[in-house]
């Protein structure tokens, strides 16, 4: 038995299998790892010097949703932090903050806006829902689709959300008494992600303790599975034999590699992370991350890892706060890497961006990753990841995680998917 991916969850699975672990890249933890950056911009996967930002690959990965069971595994690693969420939607037009989730607070929006949207929304509504973009509407109404769901789902989707099922359900909640309740006072929170905890010494420590108890063998990317032979084909031109396979890659890339032949898959979307160290500017909010549908460079989604921890930021200002560190969300259709030129350009033009908003002063420090299967998305009516998965698990080839299940979810869930899959082997 092997894993593939030493991911978040591909560790796990390590953990809770004792199998071997063959990652394409030199390092562990995918999206959830974290580097550094000197003040000299140099970059490291340790933090050598006290005097550097700590940013993570994919942007900030906080802990939410954790069972007793996952949340103790962890904690027993890496000792973890509550934090209560604060996020807003901004409307930079308006110089507005409406915090999360939007329709549950109409009592911060102007008043003609307010008494429409809850109009529309306390109606009910009976036409049939096929997309993303039907859903939307059919549960908060014209108004508030034109104000900003439609707006930012078309950065966050990178246009698809007219196209793709629904499947915002779980990270967007629809509770008609609260919206009522939010349109005359601020209500309780709710979401997936109102409480969530990070580990007090980084993701990065958590990651780092996980990889100790597995044997992971790095620089092995899988280009080829042949299933007849139960053989992995690796970039280096080496083979290996396999029994069955716990696989954290993404289901379309493990469907390609062994040759399923299936109609069109799902679709995904790319995400650009700018990560940014700089002097606090005036109005930097306190929250932790922000979402906004109008802005000149494109992104959706704005965070502030310092606002969570200030081990993000560099020793000498984590008493006086006087830096931040941010990262930036910018979603493309998949595999459309802009060019390095037009990275180069949208960097210039977030840093200006953050400066006018008064987020940021002086730009210290700027990085970027690219994610290129970010986001996963379904087809109205597609069958693709139920077949695509049931032809691998036919040939002992068991997808996990959130890439591997094709399926949104966070970094507690992909632990106990990783832990829990001893039990798709029979161990």
């Amino acid at each position: 038995m092997l894993i593939l991916g030493a991911g978040i969850t591909g560790l796990s699975a390590g953990i809770g299998t004792k199998g071997k672990i063959y990652e394409a890249r030199n390092m562990a933890g995918g999206i959830c790892a974290s580097y550094y950056v000197n003040i000299d911009g140099k970059e490291q996967f340790c933090r050598v010097s006290e005097e550097s930002y700590r940013f993570e690959v994919g942007g900030g990965h906080w802990i939410f949703g954790t069972d007793n069971k996952t949340l103790e595994f962890i904690n027993a690693l890496s000792p973890v932090k509550r934090y209560e969420r604060k996020s807003s939607v901004y409307f930079p037009e308006l110089n507005l903050y409406v915090p999360y989730p939007l329709q549950n607070h109409l009592f911060y929006l102007p008043e003609e806006i307010k008494k429409s949207a809850l109009t529309e929304i306390l109606k009910t509504e009976t036409r049939g829902i096929s997309t993303l973009a039907d859903w939307l509407e059919v549960n908060f109404g014209r108004t508030l689709c034109e104000l900003f769901f439609f707006p930012f789902h078309e950065l966050y989707t990178a246009g698809l959300y007219k196209k793709i099922a629904p499947q915002d359900k779980f990270k967007t909640p629809v509770n008609k008494d609260l919206i009522a309740q939010g349109a005359k006072e601020p209500p309780p929170a709710v979401g997936y992600n109102a409480t969530f905890v990070y580990p007090m010494g980084g993701l990065d420590d958590l990651i780092r303790k996980m990889k100790e108890q597995c044997e992971v063998d790095f620089n092995k990317r899988v280009v080829k599975i042949n299933l007849k032979k139960n053989e992995l084909g690796f970039e280096d031109g080496s083979r290996v034999k396999y029994q069955s396979i716990v696989s954290t890659l993404p289901l379309n890339k493990m469907a390609e590699m062994a040759e399923i032949d299936l109609s069109t898959a799902d679709p995904y979307t790319s995400v650009l992370v700018v990560n940014i160290g700089a002097m606090k500017g005036d109005k930097c909010p306190d929250d932790h991350w922000i979402y906004t549908p109008q802005n000149k460079s494109g992104f959706h989604r704005v965070g502030f890892y310092s606002n969570v921890d200030n081990s993000f930021l560099p020793a000498s200002s984590r008493l006086t706060n006087n830096r931040v560190s941010i990262y930036v969300e910018k979603a493309y259709p998949g595999s459309k890497k802009p060019t390095e030129k037009e990275i180069a350009k949208l960097r210039e033009d977030i840093v200006l961006e953050l400066t006018q908003w008064g987020f940021i002063k002086d730009t210290e420090v700027i990085s970027h990753t690219w994610i290129d299967i970010a986001y996963t998305w379904q087809y109205p009516d597609s069958n693709w990841k139920e077949k695509a998965t049931a032809i691998l698990k036919e040939n002992k080839i068991y997808q996990t995680g959130r890439y591997g299940k094709w399926k949104f979810q966070g970094v507690a869930e992909s632990i106990y998917d990783g832990l829990n899959a001893k039990w798709d082997l029979g161990i």
